[in-house]
């Protein structure tokens, strides 16, 4: 089995991976500040967006970086996602999806080289409402998720504005659902469980089991770590999820100021803290969340202290041995993505 971890930080794509057993790290340094990443399986494309130098692909896993074709209008690519389906223009490619600041959405069938876009987000009747707090003048596309059941449904994570779900490959698209959160910050779908989607967000977590049609928020033990980061489900229990979680977005993000924790709903019962070999909260920023769809009750987190690993479901995580750089520990984690 071979296993490659990237995650960004800052200036940096950082790869990890196994080899002879071994545990190592390539860091690939520019100018550039990272935002998104996103892997294509078929031909190991990976591609990376930024903070207003737009979206970059690399077919040497970001050792060199090549800008994408025209299409996209906006430099600021805050989210990537990657449908399990094949480019209609070039089948060789999968699908990639981008979102950005402000909030659209983009669509690439051929690896990047031309893009097209939806105007019907623009028409939803909340958009009036959407606002990032941090820059209350404008808002973005957070997440994406493809429905990996459904190669004509697919939902958008607004920051913040809502779930938005489009049952036409993006043609057109739906306002967000009540009882969903408003406060976006990532999606995720299980490999089995078809029409189940779940959501962490700023207000807490909410799932959908039919296609996102409606959805329930589902906060019970959570308090007072109501502000989820990032969400992961057992690819071979979609009753087991785990998320980050910090009291509120103050604690979530800068190491120096950050308390946060992992926490799991197993059984549909409440929400509990995990904490077996996990850092302590205190200077533990949010944890970016994968999980292994190829190995039950495995997932992956990556933070500023680390790089970690369950094997079963959460109960006891290991510390992965790859020299950590020092900066990092007063980084923040902007994407982290799993390939096989």
């Amino acid at each position: 089995m071979n296993l490659s971890l990237f995650f960004t930080a800052d200036h940096s794509i950082f790869h990890v991976y196994k080899q002879d057993d071994e545990w190592m790290i390539n860091e690939h340094a520019y100018r550039y500040t990272f935002y998104s990443l996103a892997m294509d399986r078929q031909t190991n494309r990976l591609y990376v967006g930024t903070f207003d130098h737009g979206l970059f692909y690399s077919d040497d896993y970001g050792k060199t970086l090549h800008p994408v074709g025209i299409g996209i209008t906006s430099n600021r690519i805050i989210s990537l996602a990657i449908s399990d389906q094949r480019g209609d223009v070039d089948s060789s490619y999968q699908t990639i999806w981008a979102g950005t600041e402000p909030s659209q959405i983009f669509r690439s069938d051929d690896g990047g080289s031309t893009w097209q876009t939806f105007s019907s987000l623009q028409h939803i009747p909340s958009k009036n409402t959407w606002s990032f707090p941090p820059r209350p003048y404008t808002h973005h596309v957070r997440t994406i998720q493809p429905d990996i059941h459904d190669s004509k449904r697919i939902f958008v994570g607004i920051e913040l504005g809502g779930v938005m779900r489009s049952l036409d490959n993006g043609q057109t698209w739906e306002d967000r659902k009540e009882h969903s959160q408003h406060d976006c910050h990532s999606l995720t779908m299980h490999p089995t469980e078809k029409n189940r989607i779940y959501e962490a967000a700023g207000g807490g977590f909410a799932e959908s089991s039919d296609g996102g049609k409606t959805w329930e928020t589902k906060n019970d033990g959570l308090d007072p770590y109501t502000y989820l980061v990032s969400v992961a489900v057992d690819s071979s229990d979609p009753e087991t999820i785990i998320a980050s979680a910090a009291k509120n977005a103050r604690t979530a993000y800068v190491p120096e100021r950050a308390h946060t924790v992992i926490m799991r709903r197993k059984n549909g019962e409440g929400w509990k803290i995990l904490s077996n070999n996990l850092p302590v909260p205190d200077g533990s920023s949010a944890f970016l969340l994968a999980s292994d769809t190829e190995r039950d009750k495995t997932f992956y987190a990556v933070n500023n202290t680390g790089l970690y690993e369950t094997e079963n479901g959460g109960d006891h995580w290991k510390k992965i041995p790859v020299e950590w750089p020092s900066f990092l520990r007063q980084m923040r984690m902007r994407a982290f993505i799993l390939s096989h």
